[in-house]
């Protein structure tokens, strides 16, 4: 099935880590995952908290930034992990998916990061990715380790508002960004190492998977989709690893707009914000930027600001 090319658009540069914000040293995750690189920042897990101010996640260097409505970046928390992905509860907590440690949660007055969930029952988690939080206060997040498909053992899980844990699905080749539908019914799962995103479908229980699938099937770049943010009219946004790319995409899976990267390739994560929420913020990671652009539509409000 082709379809015709979508409306392009190119983002502009919102803010940039500075240089005096970068370490010294190269971390053990850049010189493991990145070999030969060197990262100011590795960007990813954009949220917005009440007061405007976005909240990113620093994966080589284990720290959390803060770019007030301005740009201007701040080192809300650092500590001895491998932040991956971060959302803001409806309380003001931020919860992290680290690699290392597994689910963590800061205080955003302090800056303290502590263990909130680090192992499914007696095991440890292969490496945590990303999160999202549903309406009702479930938390969904990603298993993802080095999980491909050479090896499909990737897993998404669901942390019920009570507490209860469930391991929603076991075979998955390379988990990463997550979100839910318009109503809830399913939920959006990109997977990175076979360049897709897969629709997972509920049954009328809201917990039981059925009839889950590829939703779109990507080509080309040289990773596969991240990130993924949702447009009130069931518009979704990717974020393309390695190609430099933001694809949106309409509720039916047909491509309506190619927003280009003016800088890097390695456009990651995206989260809706700016006037009517009609801004798309995106994280480019070989610049340790935040990229900006607007979209004719707005982005559904996430938890911490429902």
């Amino acid at each position: 099935m082709f379809f015709a090319p979508p409306s392009e658009l190119t983002a502009e540069v919102f803010a940039r880590v500075p240089a005096e914000l970068a370490p010294v040293d190269a971390s053990g995750w850049a010189r493991v995952q990145h070999p030969g690189k060197t990262f100011r920042a590795f960007l990813e897990g954009p949220s917005f908290d009440r007061d405007g101010n976005l909240y990113c996640v620093d994966i080589c260097h284990g720290r959390i930034l803060r770019f007030d409505p301005q740009g201007d970046v701040t080192v809300a928390a650092e500590y001895d992990g491998e932040p991956n992905g971060l959302k803001i509860h409806r309380d003001g907590r931020i919860f992290i998916a680290d690699h290392a440690h597994g689910l963590m949660v800061m205080d955003p007055v302090s800056g303290k990061v502590e263990p909130f969930l680090t192992r499914p029952g007696l095991e440890r988690f292969h490496g945590l990715n990303d999160l999202h939080f549903a309406l009702n206060g479930d938390l969904w997040f990603t298993d993802q380790g080095q999980s491909g498909l050479h090896a499909p053992y990737g897993r998404l899980f669901r942390l019920t508002a009570d507490g209860a844990l469930d391991c929603v699905i076991d075979n998955i080749p390379s988990p990463n960004g997550l979100c839910l539908n318009e109503d809830e019914s399913q939920l959006f799962l990109a997977v990175t190492r076979a360049n897709a995103v897969w629709r997972v479908r509920f049954l009328p229980d809201g917990r039981t998977v059925a009839k889950s699938g590829t939703f779109i099937q990507l080509s080309g770049g040289l990773a596969g989709p991240d990130g993924l943010a949702l447009g009130t009219g069931g518009e979704l946004a990717i974020g393309h690893m390695g190609l430099g790319t933001v694809w949106i995409m309409s509720r039916l899976g047909e491509p309506m707009f190619r927003i280009r990267s003016p800088e890097g390739l390695l456009t990651a994560n995206m989260a809706f914000g700016g006037p009517e929420g009609r801004h798309l913020y995106i994280t480019e990671a070989s610049t340790a930027s935040i990229l900006r652009v607007e979209l004719p539509f707005a982005g559904k409000p996430m938890f911490a600001l429902s």
